[in-house]
């Protein structure tokens, strides 16, 4: 069983910038496929980043490359998502998850991932 534990979200102004953390409980971290989601109020949950187990390869929504940028500490056992540029569309909550290595297409999708964290809401005022 992995625990993941995300923390960062808030408030921010349109144009603002936040820095997302999900904190792993399992000491295999480093061998899981790392996403982010994120799922808005009446919407469906969207993807919006994955990183591969070893950090090299990142893999981003069309809407958000350019603005937001995962990377991960396997040593802390944590992944981390920096937003950029947000918009108030963009409100949400933002969701962490785990999943196992694997081509990445499939990194896009949320059935990939078996464990997920309760999520940060990230409101973003225009």
């Amino acid at each position: 069983q992995v625990q993941l534990v995300e923390s960062g979200g808030g408030l921010v102004q349109a144009g603002g910038s936040l820095r997302l953390t999900c904190a792993a409980s399992t000491r295999t971290f480093s061998s899981y496929t790392m996403g982010w989601f994120r799922q808005a109020p009446g919407k469906e949950r969207e993807f919006g980043a994955a990183i591969d187990w070893s950090g090299s390869n990142t893999y981003y929504a069309d809407s958000v490359k350019g603005r937001f940028t995962s990377s991960r500490d396997n040593a802390k056992m944590t992944v981390y998502l920096q937003v950029n540029s947000l918009k108030p569309e963009e409100t949400a909550v933002y969701y962490c998850a785990a999943g196992p290595d694997g081509h990445s297409r499939r990194y896009y999708r949320d059935v990939w991932y078996d464990y997920w964290g309760q999520g940060t809401q990230v409101t973003v005022s225009s």
